[in-house]
């Protein structure tokens, strides 16, 4: 048979055994008070990966003494839902034992799979208890959500996962020790994550015995795990966190920050295409027409990357990143733009004015159109002063209102230089 995995091995076998979490399993938190009241309920738990969901699953069935049922939703369907409901029933009508039905990745069943579990949350014929790494309020059904309690997971604390080293060093593999550094490593490795800092020390730990090596040093991690990545989900809650501290940087003008996040992401295996595309997104949404050359330094880099690709085409993203940061902020062409979205969406269809059509048949001169069309390059300063753009009887809205910085302070000057010139022209 093969060896039990560490991780597998070092799972709490009491609360007090958790590690981490300690807003929900501390004295008077609501996971705790739940399994001291000796009261389960049906809830969802939503964290990172390594963090205690499925262990708290097993420990809530553990103390309420009933039977555990797990699915994975990502090998189980719509016979193993039927079958752990059989069993629930039987377990039920045959020994009086109440069931916990303990579904992982429960996000990956479909709308379908998930209604099946609700007339039997319902009945009381099993707990459910769900784990999700997805943000449930995206990826799991209203009626399921409105009917489990949400709990928040953490990714686990330094000193939690340092507690835990020392644990399985001292139950599971007593033969050995770590210097600091071999452990801040570890520690860093692991991203939050208890499942793989475990897995990893089980991998160094049997390097080192091949190599008859009891101290597990800052070499042999570097020898053994090679340049493992972090954590990184690319469809999920991190990446987005990630890429919203990014955006969020820039558009604070934190130039050393927005680097950071920026490599973060590309270290973590994000896609440089896709943060070129949200760099790109940056310089029209955050600095606009404050510094029109943003975009096209977004624009350049991307061009740039296309063509040497990683990692030399990194570089010229990171130059474009510090660029956004730097740049002077506008979002008032970004807030003109969802004002007048916001306008045309709800308004009636207002005709062009006739002076603003074009007129290229006799028919259509007939008519007039374009009859008293003013052509500003044969006017004053190129500016047809009080002409009207908008459709008759619609107020000039001031969706645009540029803002004192960068080049928007001068493009402000000039319009407000042609409202001079609009008051001053004489009214028809």
């Amino acid at each position: 048979m093969a060896p039990i995995p560490l991780a597998e091995r070092l799972r709490p076998t009491h609360l007090r055994d958790m590690v981490g979490q300690p807003h929900l399993l501390g004295p008077g938190k609501p996971l705790r008070v739940a399994f001291e009241a000796g009261e389960p309920h049906s809830m969802i738990l939503w964290g990172p990966p390594g963090v205690g969901k499925t262990s708290f699953a097993r420990l809530m069935a553990e103390g309420f003494s009933a039977d555990f049922i797990a699915l994975s939703a990502v090998l189980s369907g719509v016979k193993d839902i039927r079958d752990a409901v059989e069993r629930a029933e039987r377990t039920r009508d045959q020994f009086g034992q109440h069931t916990i039905l303990f579904v992982d990745e429960v996000h990956r069943f479909n709308k379908s799979q998930q209604d099946a579990f609700l007339p039997y949350v319902e009945k009381g014929l099993f707990t459910f208890i769900g784990a999700t790494t997805e943000n449930p309020s995206f990826e799991v059904n209203n009626a399921l959500l409105s009917r489990a309690a949400v709990y928040v997971l953490k990714p686990l604390e330094e000193a939690d996962l340092i507690r835990l080293l020392d644990k399985a060093l001292e139950r599971e593999l007593p033969g050995f020790s770590i210097t600091p550094s071999a452990q801040s490593m570890l520690v860093a490795h692991a991203d939050g994550d208890a499942r793989r800092l475990l897995n990893a020390l089980e991998i160094v730990a049997q390097a080192a015995e091949v190599k008859k090596q009891t101290e597990l040093d800052a070499d042999l991690l570097t020898e053994i795990l090679g340049d493992m990545l972090r954590r990184f989900d690319d469809g999920g809650d991190l990446f987005y966190d990630q890429i919203s501290a990014l955006h969020k940087s820039v558009r604070g003008s934190h130039p050393d920050a927005s680097l950071y996040w920026f490599v973060r992401m590309l270290d973590g295996g994000a896609d440089p295409r896709y943060l070129a595309r949200r760099i790109i997104r940056m310089a029209s949404e955050d600095i606009g027409l404050a510094d029109p050359r943003a975009l096209r330094m977004a624009l350049d880099a991307s061009e740039t990357y296309e063509r040497l690709g990683s990692p030399e085409g990194e570089l010229a993203l990171a130059n474009a990143v510090i660029y956004m940061a730097c740049a002077a902020k506008s979002n008032a062409a970004y807030m003109a733009y969802g004002a007048a979205r916001a306008f045309v969406a709800k308004d009636k269809t207002r005709p062009v004015p006739e002076h603003l059509r074009n007129a290229p048949t006799k028919l259509m001169k007939a008519l007039g159109y374009g009859k008293t069309y003013r052509y500003a390059h044969d006017e004053p300063e190129a500016y047809a002063a009080g002409e009207t753009y908008l459709p008759d009887g619609m107020t000039a809205p001031g969706w645009y209102r540029p803002t004192p910085r960068g080049l928007e302070s001068r493009i402000a000057e000039k319009l407000a230089w042609l409202a001079q010139l609009d008051k001053r022209a004489p009214k028809e």
